[in-house]
């Protein structure tokens, strides 16, 4: 019996002796729930990030407020354990004695818990199952996250939350050399970041080491809070000695690991060199795209896409008056265009956020004639860390605490603002918070279900509800003044169509990294600086880039079946439908509209 055979036995026989005894003498709907609240407390008591990123961190899970997740390869191994545990308890359950509404949230369940034990028993690398193959890249790792967490999503309103952080602070240099023994493990494996990846993650590395301790952002998060608070204690000489004494050097000892990966990395980009690769890819797929077409099929359909999206931009270009060139060279100029640019200042990034914040309340006054439901949880809008703004994407969102207290974060990236005109930013910023992220994911956190559905994660639902709200934004009016807005909705949408191509290339066609950066730039215009970043995003997160347009397909095929009811059909009544089931798999969104 190997190592890994016997910490996952382990992990098993505590999982099993851990699980309660279901009540007795009440319904299948009562007993359902039941089974979903001790899945979801098993899933709190293993993850104390994600008690404190739903807000829960109180009361008797006030403790976990100064614990961090267990990193290690056995942690990794328990957690593989808990979803084989949890998987069996539910295919033990009587799914045919339950309502219409609780067998979809048995069917939603038991397709996350079956397609993560499938990955987990076939793959033993990365951060376990598929979609994530290197525990550390430019994208992945603690240092990549966790600074950013502590600061935006550990609350401090009293002196134990400020001694939680500090506490949380020694957790981080634990976790740093847990996830570096990880790697090592991968190495031994032979699984490595390509050498790009592993440049960028070194990049990062460096920027979160390079300021003095007392200059960190780690020390300066709790000291700024705890001052803000008026709380007694010196954080600031707490918080340095933390940072000197054990998080750097753990950082320098993941940074010299992830050298010696650099000497053995190589400059392909997809996972199909990986061990048993090509499978790890279709796996991939599956977990983030909930599908199960081959990556030819979705080759060939983004081609298809590609070409329609580039016909219609063609025609609203022509009708400003842009005929010269390509559709691609045509949005290159539009991008390097002075009048659609912000200043790369620090005041002119105040006005363009200033700006964006205008935009979500203009669009949030017509939610009411789209939508029955709606959220009740605000939005900020927040820049990008700098130590972290050369890896990250051009935005992204983090959901608000279930209680509403914390509001959701729509984060943009302003390394550049040449990477960023005017043209394209009302579209990320619909994408991200309203109609896109926010919306969805603060009505599915709101929303009457069991509190493991609240938080129910489903790549392709997620990201294609996003990408059909930026098309419902154009079908709000937003762009009838600004035909320069709606190319850059067009091109968003191009973008997904191109990801299609891109990451299937990269991963079953064996595209090196030029040639897909290639491909992109040539069809969207974007600068070479963000179609390396997007490419390089692919590299690293197999199949997720293909979430957006399959998803935003199924939302479009679905509101074409509902509009075919004619009388019957409301898009507030179909958008509510769509909504407060929350994510689901894109196999079970085909059957919930009636």
């Amino acid at each position: 019996m190997d190592r890994r055979t016997m910490m996952i036995g382990t992990a098993l026989a505590a999982v099993a002796a851990a699980a309660r005894a279901l009540p007795r003498g009440i319904d299948s709907s009562q007993q359902l729930n039941a089974l979903f609240d001790q899945f979801m407390k098993e899933n709190l008591d293993i993850s104390p990030l994600f008690v404190t990123s739903l807000g829960m961190d109180t009361g008797a899970r006030a403790r976990q407020k100064s614990e961090i997740d267990d990193g290690s390869e056995a942690g990794i191994e328990k957690q593989k354990a808990l979803i084989a545990n949890q998987l069996a308890r539910l295919k033990a359950f009587d799914r045919a004695s339950l309502s219409a509404a609780d067998a979809t949230s048995y069917d939603v369940v038991m397709y996350g818990l079956r397609t993560n034990d499938e990955a987990n028993r076939a793959f033993h690398y990365g951060t376990g199952g598929a979609g994530q193959p290197y525990v550390l890249s430019q994208l992945g790792g603690s240092y990549q996250q966790l600074p950013s967490f502590l600061d935006n999503q550990h609350t401090i309103e009293t002196k134990a939350d400020a001694d939680a952080y500090i506490a949380r602070l020694a957790g981080f240099a634990t976790l740093l050399d847990q996830e570096t023994e990880v790697a090592r493990h991968d190495l031994g494996m032979g699984v490595t970041p390509p050498d790009f990846a592993l440049a960028k993650t070194l990049l990062q590395m460096r920027e979160l080491r390079a300021p003095a301790p007392e200059q960190s952002t780690l020390t300066a998060s709790v000291v700024r809070r705890a001052k803000e608070k008026n709380l007694s204690g010196d954080y600031a000489q707490q918080a340095s000695r933390v940072v000197r004494n054990a998080i750097y050097p753990a950082l320098e000892r993941q940074m010299a690991v992830v050298t010696e990966m650099q000497k053995k990395a190589v400059h392909d980009a997809g996972v199909w060199r990986l061990p048993d690769g090509e499978a790890y890819y279709t796996a991939s797929l599956l977990i983030w795209a909930t599908t199960s077409k081959k990556p030819a099929e979705i080759h060939e359909l983004g081609l298809e896409l590609v070409k329609d999206h580039s016909a219609r931009i063609d025609t609203l270009m022509r009708q400003i008056g842009m005929t010269s060139g390509t559709v691609g060279e045509r949005l290159r100029a539009m991008y390097t265009d002075p009048k659609f640019q912000y200043p790369d200042t620090d005041a002119a990034k105040e006005t363009l956020l200033a700006d964006l914040n205008a935009r979500v309340q203009r669009v949030r006054a017509k939610l009411p004639k789209y939508f029955g439901t709606l959220p009740k949880a605000n939005v900020e809008i927040k820049r990008v860390p700098k130590e972290i703004e050369a890896g990250a994407p051009g935005g992204y969102y983090n959901p608000p605490t279930l209680d509403g207290k914390r509001p959701g974060i729509y984060w943009i990236n302003l390394r550049n603002t040449s990477e960023q005109p005017k043209w394209t930013l009302p579209t990320l910023t619909y994408h991200e918070s309203i109609p896109g992220h926010h919306l969805q994911g603060s009505i599915q956190q709101e929303a009457d279900l069991p509190l493991i559905r609240k938080v129910s994660f489903f790549s392709a639902y997620i990201e294609g509800w996003a990408l059909y709200a930026e098309q419902l934004a154009a079908e709000m009016g937003e762009y009838d003044d600004d035909p320069a807005g709606h190319i850059g909705q067009l091109h968003d949408s191009m973008l997904r169509a191109v990801r299609l191509v891109v990451d299937t290339g990269l991963h079953s066609k064996r595209w090196s990294r030029e040639q897909a950066v290639k491909y992109f730039a040539d069809a969207l215009g974007d600068p070479e600086s963000a179609c390396a970043t997007e490419v390089e995003r692919y590299s690293v997160w197999p199949g997720q880039a293909c979430t957006y347009m399959l998803g935003k397909l199924t939302f479009l095929a679905q509101r074409e079946r509902a509009q075919k009811l004619g009388l019957r059909y409301d898009i507030r009544r179909f958008h509510d439908a769509m909504l407060l089931p929350g994510a689901v798999p894109l196999e079970l969104l085909e059957r919930i509209y009636t």
